[in-house]
């Protein structure tokens, strides 16, 4: 395990879920995903860390984040990276979420409140993009948006199961990708229903 890793451990178990819960506090604890209302759920602790630990954060990383639901994945990613960007398409969600960020000290993440299935392309590249929704296949522009030598997990399949890849683009853009695990989503809304 790298140092890196073991930092991001450190962090994440200090980490306090019920912070980005407004109600059902009482099941922050629990390893399972927990409503956030909105037709949204906070994900599993375990899986938002393999996730995060998966995408091999650097200090130097400029991060994509899809979908930033309570904000819990996105105070993760932005404590191990130079600075993300982060679009959120409901409104009280994207709020709540960008008070709650702010209040906790972070001062490089940039919000965005839109539809997130076409990425941000205003900044692109990103080095690393977490897509925290599910889509029926991996959206054109994302692997565009993606650095070279970049990284970004996604769940792609149906509506009640999909494969969660790890999409990988080489020094020279060739695209490579893995099945980490298999997941349920809320789909990404967009395009890419």
């Amino acid at each position: 395990m790298t140092n890196q890793n073991e930092k991001m451990i450190t962090y994440f178990k200090k980490l306090d879920r019920s912070f980005f819960m407004d109600s059902l506090k009482e099941f922050a604890h629990m390893d399972e995903a927990v409503p956030i209302g909105h037709e949204q759920t906070i994900s599993q602790p375990s899986l938002v860390l393999n996730m995060t630990l998966s995408l091999d954060l650097q200090p130097h990383s400029k991060v994509l984040e899809l979908g930033t639901g309570s904000g819990y994945q996105t105070a993760l990613l932005a404590a191990f990276s130079e600075s993300v960007y982060t679009i959120e398409r409901i409104k009280p969600l994207y709020e709540q979420a960008k008070e709650r960020l702010k209040e906790i000290g972070f001062s490089n993440i940039h919000f965005k409140f839109d539809d997130g299935s076409m990425g941000w392309i205003e900044h692109a590249p990103y080095d690393r993009i977490m897509v925290t929704a599910a889509t029926s296949e991996i959206p054109r522009e994302l692997l565009e948006q993606l650095a070279l030598s970049g990284k970004m997990i996604i769940p792609v399949g149906t509506p009640v199961l999909q494969k969660l890849l790890l999409i990988e683009k080489d020094e020279y853009g060739k695209i490579y990708q893995e099945v980490l695990d298999h997941v349920r989503f809320v789909p990404l809304k967009g395009k890419y229903e």
